[in-house]
């Protein structure tokens, strides 16, 4: 069953300059890469559709000034877009006034981003319970709350501690853990794992994994790492210029690139931690199976079992239902290069 859309954005735009409104009408929505400049109007965000469903990963990813960051501060209305259309649980966020627009990001939204914005003066316990103090929360219920999540993100023992007594990663964690007390249903998260070392940040990756399926929240995540956009993402927009050029799973991205641009960024992943079992499956057969495999599983998770057994294992779908069937030489072509299409 297809999942509902909680976010939609329709010909969004950010552009800054002199009077950037009145230009994009003389221009007729569209303006040309030469009237931009001509008119010394910067671009950040330029005439972008996104859909983004219930209890998904959307990632956005691009390098550097690519109008990612932006996008996201459109989409939650930190900052007013020039033009477009922005839908919220089938509300216009665009037309919601202050004080509803504050209840919304208060309970609706959690939101971390790359300056995260800790109170100096509050304890790790008391930040992280801040949101639910902004709620009237109170106390005994709040701190328990925000015990769970401190624990959740590894901070446990650091309670009484103040952010200049934290390292860059730990203060980043305390950010991630106010974002995740208010139990969002969407959540915003620009490049929040950028701080922290390898080992935490795979951890980190595991733990939002782990809390968007127990929770079935919708996340927001920005990251210039394909690597981690891949790991993380259900679907991926790709941006440039301030433009989506594409939006795709991590598998559609990596086997049909939109363009060169995309073509680079997929280039050096290796395919067999974005392949599915079901992609390179084959009919099945009256073979004797050596075990059953999810057809959405990667081919990475799965490549030792297959690799080392002589029988194909069984794909099954997601009701347990056998759908296919998967060969160690096919796995093997994919670990070597070899495309598994030919």
């Amino acid at each position: 069953m297809t999942r509902p859309i909680i976010l939609d954005c329709r010909g969004l735009w950010k552009l800054y300059g002199l009077n950037p409104e009145s230009f994009l009408k003389q221009t007729g929505g569209n303006p040309t890469t030469e009237q931009l400049r001509s008119a010394r109007i910067v671009s950040a965000v330029r005439d972008v559709d996104v859909s983004i469903r219930k209890g998904e990963i959307f990632v956005i990813m691009g390098l550097s000034g690519s109008g990612k960051s932006t996008l996201v501060r459109c989409l939650s209305r930190l900052i007013d877009s020039t033009a477009g259309t922005i839908n919220f649980e089938g509300r216009d966020l665009l037309k919601m006034r202050e004080k509803e627009l504050i209840d919304v990001r208060r309970t609706k939204m959690g939101m971390v981003f790359q300056n995260f914005a800790l109170l100096p003066h509050l304890t790790v316990l008391q930040n992280a319970a801040f949101p639910l103090a902004v709620q009237g929360v109170d106390k005994k219920t709040r701190e328990a709350k925000a015990q769970q999540v401190i624990d959740l993100v590894g901070l446990t023992g650091r309670e009484d501690r103040f952010p200049r007594q934290l390292s860059g990663g730990q203060q980043q964690r305390v950010g991630i853990a106010r974002s995740l007390i208010v139990e969002p249903d969407l959540w915003f998260l620009d490049e929040p794992f950028s701080a922290l070392d390898p080992l935490i940040r795979r951890e980190m990756q595991d733990e939002l994994l782990d809390l968007q399926a127990r929770l079935h929240k919708t996340v927001v995540f920005i990251t210039h790492d394909f690597d981690e956009a891949i790991r993380l993402a259900d679907n991926i927009a790709v941006m440039k210029d301030g433009e989506i050029v594409q939006t795709a799973s991590p598998e559609e991205l990596v086997l049909n690139p939109a363009n060169d641009y995309v073509a680079e960024f997929t280039r050096h992943i290796p395919r067999s931690k974005v392949i599915r079992a079901r992609t390179i499956m084959v009919p099945l057969s009256d073979a004797t199976h050596s075990g059953d495999v999810r057809g959405d599983t990667r081919v990475a998770d799965i490549a030792d079992r297959v690799v080392s057994s002589a029988s194909p294992f069984r794909v099954i779908d997601e009701e347990g239902m056998p759908v296919g069937e998967l060969h160690r030489q096919s796995v093997i072509d994919l670990l070597v290069g070899r495309d598994h299409r030919a």
